[in-house]
């Protein structure tokens, strides 16, 4: 009999959740543990330290995926790195605005930074990948922004977020996936009307391609799928359920259920 191949594990950007985070953090990543997530990906600790985070998810059985706090900039790596050694993860976040990418040269410079802090990183045995915003997706000096800064900086990995990848309808981020499967161990996962300043939506209610874009992903180096919603209409802890509910009955990935 054919070994059915583990589906990715899924985990939660905890930005998601925000605003509930601000009055019960704890409440709000003991909830991320009821749903089923089998891990989460905090941005910022709401005055929580590294290490008491990290035993909080543990205790209620998930794993820290990975970080978006600090962000890494060049001026502050050895916080990146302990912080990181503190929360047990190897994948660290950085990214940047939309002025970064505005022209060629200006992707040059975004490039050469992050390389530098790759080395930094890459030397305390951490791997730093880039999160992308839409921008990223515009048109510059005839290709992507994306692109030509990949190609700058080949070594350097990648957590597509594959959402605003879509640049709201101007770029397929299936072909996105695809092309950058080899360097893309995160996914942010996200659904909507790719409408710009329209609000998101649970997975399977908007215009995305969830399937599409996680099967473009390789799974031997796909770690893991993180849901995130940076706004939404309505309840948004709802939204999080109904995302995750998708994914684990469509077959796309697992959760602790």
């Amino acid at each position: 009999m054919k070994q059915r191949k583990p589906l990715p594990p899924i985990s939660l950007q905890l930005y998601t959740l925000r605003e509930a985070a601000k009055t019960d953090f704890r409440r709000v990543v003991e909830k991320a543990a009821e749903i089923g997530f089998r891990g989460v990906e905090p941005a910022g600790l709401y005055g929580m330290k590294p290490g008491d985070f990290r035993k909080l998810v543990e205790d209620l059985g998930m794993t820290v995926s990975s970080s978006h706090g600090p962000w890494a900039k060049p001026d502050n790596l050895q916080e990146v790195i302990d912080t990181a050694g503190e929360l047990g993860v190897k994948l660290v976040s950085g990214g940047f605005g939309q002025d970064n990418f505005t022209d060629l040269d200006a992707v040059k410079r975004t490039a050469e930074t992050v390389s530098g802090m790759h080395d930094v990183l890459s030397a305390a045995g951490l791997t730093l990948f880039i999160h992308n915003h839409w921008w990223e997706f515009a048109e510059v000096s005839g290709d992507l922004a994306y692109h030509h800064f990949a190609r700058l900086c080949p070594e350097v990995s990648l957590e597509i977020d594959t959402y605003w990848a879509a640049n709201f309808g101007k770029v397929d981020p299936v072909e996105i996936v695809a092309r950058y499967a080899q360097r893309a161990p995160l996914l942010h996962i996200k659904d909507g009307p790719l409408v710009k300043d329209e609000l998101q939506l649970p997975l399977g209610e908007g215009k995305m391609d969830i399937a599409g874009v996680v099967k473009a992903a390789d799974q031997a180096v796909l770690q893991w799928l993180v849901v995130e919603l940076d706004n939404y209409g309505g309840d948004m802890v709802c939204a999080v359920e109904k995302s995750f509910t998708y994914l684990v009955e469509n077959g796309l990935g697992e959760g602790n259920v």
